[in-house]
C-alpha cells in the first residue's frame, strides 16, 4: 500500500484536534429525524438567486444535500453522472481531474486554451473557466446543484447548456467539524478533514477543510512499472469570514487543489500499422508508453464575497474572484515506446472577475435580482508535437478574453397560482489571440524550421439572449411551468491553427446559441410521500463549435493539426423523469429517465450538407437510474442505511470523429452500500461501485494518420469502507 505523507499527517492532525465530545443540541430537525421524502421536499436551492425549495423553483435542477451525496457515494463531480437526467460528466483524456461535461447535448470536450466549456462550473459563485482541475472532488460541501438548459439571465458568465454548482459548507456560530478516513481497492486512502471555528463573540469564524484522496492505479506502465491511472490529489479551502450582522457578511476564502497522479492510461482498440509487431494488451489500463509520467495540475482560487442588507427589500452582493491554474502533461497519443505521436503539453490561466447582484424581495407579488459581471482570461501555453522523431512541432500562444455582461430577472406574482417572469442579458465579450506556431529540425524543438501561423487578432461578440416563464401553481403540491431561453457561448480563434497549409484554420470560429423551449411539472402525492419531477424540452442550436482532426494536405511522414468548425444547425428535444417515492416508513426508491433526440439539420462541409451522416457526441438517446434504500432503526438511536443502485446509458460517440472502435454500447452499473449511523457522531460506510466489474469506454481517439486508435475506460469494481466522526 502507498502511503503518502500528505495523507498520513493529515490523517494525525485530525485524530488530535477532534475532541470526543463536541457535539451541539439543535432544536431544528435533523437529516436522520426525517424520512427521505421530507428531506427531499425541504432541500433548499438557490438556482434562481434566492432561496427557494427544490419542489418550488420552476426550472429543471437536480439538487444534493451533503448527506445524500454521502449516501450516493459521490466522490467527485463524474459521479453525479448517473443521477441526473441528460448529464454525461467524466475525466477528459489522458488526465484524471480535467472536466469534460455535457448537459442536453450541449457541452466541450477540448480542453485546450481558447474554446470555452459549454456547461459552467461554479465553485461558491465563483465561474471556473478552464477544465483543467474542475472535477472537483466532493469534502465539506452543503451541497450540489445541477441546473439544465441556458442559464445566461442569473449568472455571471455564459452558461449556454447549464451550471454545475458546488456549494461549499457555510460558516457557523458553533464550534463543530467533521473527519472522515476511507481505506480501499487499489490501496485507497483518503482522509478528509473540516473545522468551524468561532474566533470572537460578535461573528468573526474561521473555517478550514482538507482532503488527501491518494489511490494505487488501475493499471501499470508495463516498461516501468509505474502506476498510471492512479490518483494523487491534495486539496483545501480556508475561510475567514464575519456573519455577525444581519445587515452585512463576508468572506474571504482560499482554495487549492494539487493533482500529481500519473496518467489516464489508454488501450489500444487496434494494432498500429507502423508498429504492427506490437499488439494490442488485454488489460484496459496497462500501457507501454515511452513518455514521462507525468500529469500535474495546480489550482488556486481567492473570493471575497460581501452581503449588504441595504433595506428590508433591497440586498446586495458582491462577489471579487481571482483563479489561476497550471498544468504540465504527457500524452502518448500511441500508448507505445515508439515515437509515433508524443505529446508535450503545458497550460496556464489566470482570471478575475468581479459580480454584483441586487435582489429585490418585499414578500410581496414581486422579486427580482439584476447583475453586472466582468470577466478578464488570460489562457495560454505551449504543446510540443514530435511524430515519428521526424516531424516537430509546437502550438505556442495565448488568448486574453475581456467579457462584460448585464442580466436580470423578475417574477411578477399576479395571483395566488400564477406567476410570470422576465429576464435578459446582454452580453459583450472580445476574444485577443496571439499565435505562434513553429515547426523545427530537432526533438529539443531549438532549431526552427518554419512559421506555420503568426497570428495577432481580436473579434467581438455581442449577443442578447432573453428568458420568459409562465409558472401555474395548480395546487400545494403540483407546480407546472412553461419557459422560453436563450442561451450564448462566445467564438474565437483555433490556437492550432496552420495558415501556411490550410490558411482558413486562422479565421475565427463562430459563437454558439441554443434556443430553448421547455415545459415542465413539479408534482408530490401521498402526503408528499411520493415526488414525480418532468420536463420535456426542445432546443434549435446553431453554429455548433466542434473540434476535429484534420490531416496536412501533402504531408511525409503524415501529420494532423487540431481543426476548429461550426457545424451549422441542429435540433435537440427530450424528455426527463425524476421520481422519489417512501415505499413504505424505512423504504424508499429514487430514480430518473431520461429520452434524448439529437439531429443535425445543417453540417457543411466542403460546400455539401453531410447532416445526414453526422452524429452528436456525448448524446445517449435513453439513459437512466434506479436506486432502493432501506432503513433499519436501532434501538440504540441509531440507524443502518442499505442501498442498492442501478444506472444505464445507451449508446454513445463520444468523439467528434465518430469512430465506431470508440463508440461505446449500452451498458448498465451497479452500487451497493451499507452504512450504519451509529449516533450523532459516528458514521461507517461501507460501498461498491461497478459490482459486475463492466468495462465500458468514456472517451478514445481515432487519428488515422497516426494509425492511433485508442480508448479511455471508467473505473473497474471498488470498494471502500469508511469511518467518520462529526462534531
Amino acid at each position: 500500500m502507498r502511503l503518502q505523507k500528505n495523507t498520513l499527517t493529515l490523517a494525525l492532525l485530525l485524530a488530535i484536534a477532534a475532541p470526543p465530545a463536541l457535539a451541539q443540541e439543535d432544536d431544528a430537525i435533523s437529516e436522520a429525524d426525517k424520512n427521505d421524502a421530507q428531506a427531499l421536499a425541504t432541500i433548499t436551492v438557490t438556482a434562481r438567486k434566492r432561496e427557494e425549495t427544490l419542489q418550488e423553483v420552476p426550472v429543471a435542477v437536480t439538487a444534493f444535500s451533503e448527506a445524500k451525496l454521502d449516501e450516493l457515494n459521490v466522490e467527485d463531480l463524474s459521479d453525479l453522472d448517473a443521477f441526473v437526467p441528460n448529464l454525461t460528466v467524466y475525466a477528459a483524456r489522458g488526465s484524471s481531474s480535467t472536466i469534460t461535461a455535457y448537459i442536453r447535448g450541449v457541452g466541450q470536450a477540448d480542453p485546450l486554451w481558447g474554446v470555452d466549456p459549454g456547461v459552467g462550473i461554479y465553485l461558491d459563485d465563483v465561474y471556473i473557466a478552464r477544465p483543467q482541475g474542475a472535477l472537483l472532488d466532493v469534502f465539506d460541501v452543503e451541497r450540489i446543484e445541477v441546473l439544465r438548459g441556458p442559464q445566461g439571465t442569473l449568472y455571471g458568465k455564459n452558461t449556454i447548456g447549464g451550471a454545475i454548482k458546488y456549494v461549499s459548507r457555510p460558516l457557523e456560530d458553533a464550534f463543530g467539524g467533521r473527519a472522515s478516513l476511507t481505506f480501499g481497492s487499489y490501496s485507497q486512502l483518503d482522509a478528509k478533514g473540516s473545522f468551524n471555528v468561532p474566533l470572537s463573540e460578535n461573528g468573526l469564524v474561521l473555517r478550514a477543510a482538507a482532503a488527501s484522496l491518494n489511490r494505487d492505479g488501475y493499471g501499470e506502465n508495463l516498461r516501468t512499472g509505474e502506476d498510471v491511472s492512479d490518483k494523487e490529489i491534495l486539496a483545501g479551502r480556508l475561510t475567514l469570514g464575519y456573519i455577525g450582522s444581519e445587515r452585512f457578511s463576508f468572506k474571504l476564502t482560499a482554495d487549492r487543489i494539487d493533482d500529481s497522479s500519473g496518467i489516464r492510461a489508454a488501450q489500444m482498440l487496434a494494432p498500429n500499422r507502423f508498429a504492427p509487431t506490437l499488439l494490442p494488451l488485454d488489460s484496459r489500463y496497462d500501457v507501454r508508453n515511452g513518455m514521462p509520467n507525468i500529469n500535474d495540475t495546480t489550482m488556486n482560487g481567492y473570493s471575497l464575497t460581501m452581503d449588504f442588507k441595504l433595506s428590508d427589500d433591497f440586498t446586495l452582493k458582491s462577489i471579487t474572484a481571482y483563479r489561476e491554474s497550471d498544468t504540465e502533461t504527457n500524452i502518448d497519443f500511441d500508448t507505445l515506446p515508439n515515437i509515433i505521436a508524443d505529446v508535450k503539453a503545458l497550460y496556464s490561466d489566470e482570471q478575475l472577475s468581479q459580480e454584483l447582484q441586487l435582489n429585490y424581495d418585499s414578500g410581496g407579488a414581486l422579486t427580482a435580482v439584476g447583475g453586472l459581471y466582468w470577466f478578464q482570461g488570460e489562457a495560454g501555453g505551449t504543446v510540443l508535437n514530435n511524430f515519428f522523431n521526424l516531424s516537430f512541432g509546437n502550438t505556442n500562444g495565448d488568448v486574453d478574453t475581456d467579457s462584460i455582461a448585464v442580466y436580470g430577472e423578475g417574477t411578477y406574482r399576479f395571483t395566488d397560482q400564477w406567476a410570470l417572469t422576465l429576464g435578459g442579458r446582454f452580453t459583450s465579450e472580445e476574444k485577443t489571440v496571439n499565435i505562434f506556431n513553429q515547426t523545427f529540425r530537432d526533438a529539443n524543438f531549438s532549431i526552427p524550421l518554419a512559421t506555420v501561423s503568426d497570428l495577432d487578432d481580436s473579434v467581438t461578440f455581442d449577443n442578447f439572449s432573453p428568458k420568459i416563464s409562465l409558472d401555474y401553481q395548480a395546487t400545494d403540491d403540483v407546480l407546472i411551468y412553461g419557459l422560453a431561453s436563450r442561451g450564448f457561448k462566445s467564438g474565437g480563434f483555433n490556437i492550432r491553427a496552420n495558415i501556411a497549409a490550410v490558411p482558413a484554420s486562422g479565421l475565427p470560429f463562430e459563437d454558439e446559441q441554443v434556443t430553448t423551449f421547455e415545459l415542465g411539472a413539479k408534482m408530490a402525492f401521498a402526503d408528499q410521500r411520493w415526488f414525480l419531477n418532468a420536463a420535456y424540452f426542445n432546443s434549435d442550436y446553431k453554429d455548433i463549435q466542434l473540434s476535429i482532426f484534420t490531416t496536412i494536405p501533402n504531408s511525409n511522414p503524415p501529420a494532423f493539426f487540431g481543426d476548429f468548425t461550426n457545424a451549422g444547425k441542429a435540433s435537440v428535444q427530450g424528455l426527463e423523469l425524476e421520481f422519489f417515492g417512501q415505499l413504505t416508513d424505512n423504504l424508499s426508491l429514487q430514480g430518473n429517465l431520461a429520452w434524448l433526440d439529437a439531429e443535425y439539420d445543417e453540417f457543411i462541409s466542403r460546400g455539401v450538407n453531410i447532416a445526414d451522416t453526422q452524429k452528436f457526441t456525448n448524446a445517449p438517446e435513453y439513459s437512466g437510474a434506479i436506486a432502493l434504500q432501506h432503513t433499519f432503526p436501532l434501538a440504540s438511536g441509531g440507524e443502518i442505511r442499505s442501498r442498492v443502485s442501478y444506472s444505464y446509458q445507451d449508446d454513445v460517440i463520444p468523439t467528434t470523429d465518430l469512430s465506431s472502435a470508440i463508440a461505446q454500447k449500452g451498458y448498465g452499473l451497479w452500487g451497493a452500500s451499507v452504512i450504519w449511523q451509529a449516533n450523532d457522531n459516528w458514521r461507517f460506510a461501507l460501498e461498491g461501485s461497478n459490482l459486475a466489474d463492466e468495462e465500458y469506454r468514456t472517451t478514445g481517439y481515432n487519428i488515422a494518420a497516426l494509425g492511433v486508435l485508442t480508448g479511455f475506460y471508467g473505473a473497474p469494481r471498488t470498494w471502500a469502507l469508511t469511518a467518520a466522526y462529526e462534531f
